[in-house]
């Protein structure tokens, strides 16, 4: 017998046979359909629409005689959603298109069957509707305790992965570890700001993790605590006297793809204002706003210090600043201005619509 994919494959050349309409109406072609392994019923849409057609693995499939449904409308066909019992095979039949769901079966006496059910409207050469055709795949030998074997399964993978995400958090926290400690023991020696900048980022994605590892979390971030988490670890790892930070963020859940650049990016901003921003002076303010609004949101990362050098942009090109803006910008699809002013600071601005930072959703299983 062949399987679910093939019957599927079936369909799809079933319907793409030329001039479909025309064979609908042949004897040949309809003694064809007696032959194929897979149920099939057609109604006949001009005039008052009826069914015209059902072969002889329908009447095997549903128990029904074919006679019985000649001249019919599809609610002859009883059958009703898995997902949602109120919604009826002959209603759905109607009202979708392609694959319309998995549907439940009774059959008088015996077992019900489970069928995954397509529909398609066959037009005539002046592509008028002419037919309706749908097919009916048995997938009852999909038992429950198949299911609830495969469920299983899917809860033992979600463990391992959290217990994956645990064990990659805990050794990115002993490289950022061990990357400070070179960084002191080598200072004097070498210029250890490229360690300390690694260490940052590396900092940054462990803090991503963490939040991934919430049993609250699912398939989002919440972009508002991340921004917190990470302000606050590079204010207290780059901590200056007089230095403090204006922190206001809304709650806002992303995706990760979303997260983690913005994440970097921020970190790269805070770090470098708290590092050159304040060159000469005993006090300022570094801002992280991250504003919730209708349309998106909205983030602020700012500082009132001394601004870019002259002839100085940020990031700049060719660096791993400018690598990850390029992320930020083509991957999660945001918004980037870079203000500056000599004595007045600078200011950066990322802004997401929700349509591009949204969380992806989980695929939907079948229903009707």
């Amino acid at each position: 017998m062949p399987g679910n994919d093939e019957k599927t494959e079936a369909i799809d050349a079933l319907l793409a046979t030329p001039n479909l309409a025309n064979a609908l109406e042949s004897d040949q072609f309809r003694r064809f359909l007696d032959q194929v392994p897979i149920a099939i019923v057609v109604s006949r849409m001009l005039g008052r629409e009826h069914i015209a057609y059902a072969n002889p693995e329908f009447e095997k499939l549903s128990g029904k005689k074919v006679e019985s449904l000649a001249g019919k409308w599809w609610d002859s066909l009883a059958g009703e959603s898995e997902s949602d019992p109120t919604i009826k095979l002959g209603d759905a039949i109607v009202s979708s298109l392609d694959a319309i769901g998995c549907f439940k079966i009774e059959r008088g006496g015996g077992e019900p069957v489970i069928v995954d059910v397509y529909s398609n409207i066959i037009v005539d050469d002046d592509g008028v509707p002419a037919f309706r055709l749908a097919a009916l795949v048995d997938v009852s030998s999909h038992t429950l305790s198949k299911r609830q074997e495969l469920e299983q399964k899917i809860r033992e993978k979600d463990a391992l992965l959290l217990e994956i995400q645990h064990r990659v958090k805990n050794n990115l926290q002993m490289i950022v570890a061990l990357i400070r400690v070179e960084a002191r023991n080598a200072q004097g020696r070498i210029d250890t700001a490229p360690f300390d900048r690694l260490a940052g980022r590396i900092n940054a994605i462990q803090l991503l993790y963490k939040l991934l590892a919430s049993p609250s979390q699912e398939n989002s971030v919440d972009l508002g605590v991340y921004l917190s988490e990470i302000a606050s670890s590079v204010m207290h790892l780059h901590a200056t006297e007089g230095i403090r930070l204006d922190l206001k963020v809304d709650t806002y859940p992303v995706s990760v793809n979303v997260a983690m650049p913005t994440g970097l990016v921020v970190n790269e901003l805070l770090t470098n204002a708290l590092k050159h921003a304040f060159v000469g002076r005993d006090h300022g303010t570094i801002t992280v706003h991250s504003i919730v609004d209708h349309g998106g949101c909205r983030i602020i990362a700012a500082d009132d210090g001394i601004g870019l050098p002259e002839g100085h942009q940020w990031p700049e090109q060719g660096g791993l600043g400018a690598l990850i803006v390029r992320s930020l910008r083509e991957n999660a699809k945001a918004g980037l201005t870079v203000e500056s002013k000599p004595g007045q600071g600078m200011r950066v601005t990322i802004s997401f619509t929700r349509a591009t930072s949204a969380p992806e959703n989980p695929a939907p299983s079948g229903g009707g």
